[in-house]
């Protein structure tokens, strides 16, 4: 930092002090220096040299620091052992930025502009220096108050808008108290709402949960009071039309028949709730084998040509998959049957057109089923409601003809489970058309296992109130076992079982009371009986079984799709298909279960 003198004067008398007090304001305004600071540095160096004013060779000599920022003062000398007093020197520390006492030396000064020339701003600040007159006290004075009051209305002005400030400083204080008020307000308004709506979900979940769990009660316990008299139409009618029957007449022959496709139609019709509610569950698992296409097409040709009305073509084309179609037959078969009666249904005159073809989807083969008709068709805003259950397409096109609806979204559901996909478009008055798009060639799982030669049980009761399903039960087991005992009154089951002493014993739980649970605790307080294998059979959903109530049980299987494999699977005779149980499902506390995936048409 350089330094550059712009001037010395000797102070001896009071009109020094004077023409001190102009030189410097002089010096400040040429360089820059603000009102403010000026008044003060001059106001300081002017009360310094009148306290050492007797002071022998006292001089005041104008400096000039170069730099950013620059320094403008005041270097005071005198050779007497002498100091200004501490109140000067306070004050100068607290309103300069620059103070320097040493021994017969002091610096006071101000920061100045960095000057753009600082060799031209000294020599312009010692002209006018030069200029500067004499002057009497009276106009020193006036100059003084100028000054004063000019610093004053500053100070005014400064302390006008700190008080603004401080008021608006406030306003907005309360400002924001209000805001933060309002803002807590509300949030705690909205944690109230959330926690209530929180409560009413939990409540619409737990009741939604409750109304789930009370429709698969309902639907297993419908399904197993409708079986039981359906199958007995069924068996009547096939028993009327056997043909070791009476004759009938041609007209009663015709009437019986209907009957019976009006059971069978129930029936499944039955079977497709009960797979709709494990679907919902997640508890119908697809049982994937290969498939003969031939044998499927030709079965949905038999079922459903009566089905035909006058004036309506029903066309399956009648080809063989090229390659391995491997899937769940008895779901493919559903998905098709729903998809070719709709149209049926909704096809007053022309075709309902079933075609297969193969294709490639990422490297991967895939099979197409296309079903397409010229019936009433759908209108386009309600497309995707098809496929909500129970939704019905209205408009006047659909006046007389009705279903259920269950038939698409059913289908759709299967279609999913077994990997693929199904779309549907369609036009009013020119028809619809279903495309169901399946993987063709996945791993097989769940197939058959064959049964050892020979009888592997010696005896067998089977207890059921139901003598048709007995009959069919009875002729299932024949390559299973030697000996097969029916019980129809639960209250004679037990005695039965302790005089034949079986190899082991099959048990429907709805049995009259004493129910199936009821004879699993009979049996269980038999010591002679802990040996035996109890199976017990139901129609029953998941949601219905009492497992607390089934420790007994070796296993428990469904009724609509009993086969002497998977009996003899239960009780341990046979390896589980695929050699290592691979399709099986275990149930809670460790009891076998057969009932996921079952289908009554397997």
């Amino acid at each position: 930092m350089r330094e550059r003198s712009l001037g010395t004067l000797a102070l001896v008398a009071h009109g020094d002090l004077f023409r001190l007090r102009r030189y410097g304001q002089t010096v400040c305004r040429v360089l820059g220096v603000g009102e403010a600071e000026r008044v003060r540095l001059v106001t300081l160096m002017s009360e310094a040299g009148a306290e050492l004013l007797a002071a022998t060779g006292l001089t005041a000599e104008f400096v000039h620091r170069s730099g950013d920022p620059g320094v403008i003062g005041v270097r005071l000398r005198w050779e007497e052992d002498r100091a200004p007093s501490a109140h000067v020197l306070a004050a100068a520390g607290r309103l300069l930025d620059v103070c320097v006492p040493e021994p017969r030396h002091l610096l006071l000064g101000q920061h100045a502009p960095a000057a753009a020339d600082p060799v031209r701003a000294a020599a312009r600040a010692r002209e006018e220096c030069a200029g500067v007159r004499d002057t009497d006290m009276s106009e020193e004075l006036n100059e003084q108050n100028r000054a004063l009051l000019a610093a004053l209305q500053e100070v005014r002005a400064q302390r006008d808008q700190l008080r603004r400030l401080n008021e608006e400083l406030e306003e907005t204080n309360k400002g924001v108290l209000a805001l933060y008020s309002e803002l807590s307000t509300e949030l705690e308004e909205t944690n109230r709402g959330v926690v209530a709506l929180y409560a009413d979900l939990e409540d619409r979940s737990r009741r939604l949960r409750l109304a789930s769990a009370a429709k698969g009660r309902f639907w297993a316990n419908v399904s197993h009071e409708l079986r039981t008299p359906v199958n007995a139409v069924i068996a009547l009618a096939q028993v009327l039309l056997a043909a070791d029957a009476e004759p009938l007449s041609e007209e009663q022959s015709k009437q019986v028949s209907l009957i019976a496709g009006s059971g069978s139609t129930l029936l499944a019709l039955v079977e497709e709730l009960l797979d709709t509610a494990k679907a919902e569950s997640g508890r119908l698992e697809p049982q994937r084998t290969e498939v003969d296409l031939r044998t499927v097409l030709h079965q949905l040709r038999g079922t459903l040509a009566p089905a035909a009305t006058e004036g309506v073509a029903l066309d399956i084309e009648d080809a063989a998959f090229p390659g391995r179609l491997v899937t769940d037959e008895v779901m493919l078969l559903r998905i098709l049957r729903n998809i070719l009666s709709n149209g049926l249904k909704f096809t007053a005159e022309g075709t309902v057109r079933l075609s297969v073809e193969a294709r490639t989807r990422d490297g991967a083969p895939w099979a197409v089923f296309t079903v397409t008709d010229t019936g009433v068709g759908i209108p386009e805003d309600q497309l995707d409601q098809v496929f909500e259950e129970f939704y019905q397409v209205r408009g006047p096109h659909q006046r007389g003809r009705s279903g259920t609806g269950l038939g698409l979204p059913y289908a759709r559901r299967l279609t999913e489970l077994l990997g693929g996909s199904l779309t549907l478009d369609s036009e009013v008055g020119r028809g619809t058309r279903v495309t169901v798009a399946l993987p063709a060639d996945l791993p097989a799982h769940g197939l058959p296992a064959a049964l050892p030669e020979g009888p592997l049980l010696r005896s067998v009761v089977l207890i059921d109130d139901d003598a048709d399903f007995l009959r069919v039960l009875v002729s299932t087991l024949d390559p299973l076992a030697e000996h097969t005992t029916t019980v129809t009154d639960s209250r004679t089951a037990l005695r039965t079982i302790r005089t034949t002493m079986p190899d082991a014993v099959l048990v429907d739980l709805a049995m009259p009371a004493p129910d199936g649970y009821q004879l699993l605790e009979q049996i269980a307080a038999v010591p002679a009986l802990h040996q035996v294998p109890v199976v017990v059979l139901t129609s029953a959903n998941q949601e219905a079984l009492d497992r607390s109530r089934l420790t007994r049980a070796r296993a428990v299987l469904s009724k609509t799709h009993l086969t002497a494999v998977r009996i003899a699977e239960a009780l341990g005779l046979a390896p589980t298909a695929g050699g290592d149980g691979a399709g099986r499902a275990a149930a809670p506390d460790g009891i076998p279960d057969a009932t996921a995936g079952d289908r009554g048409e397997r």
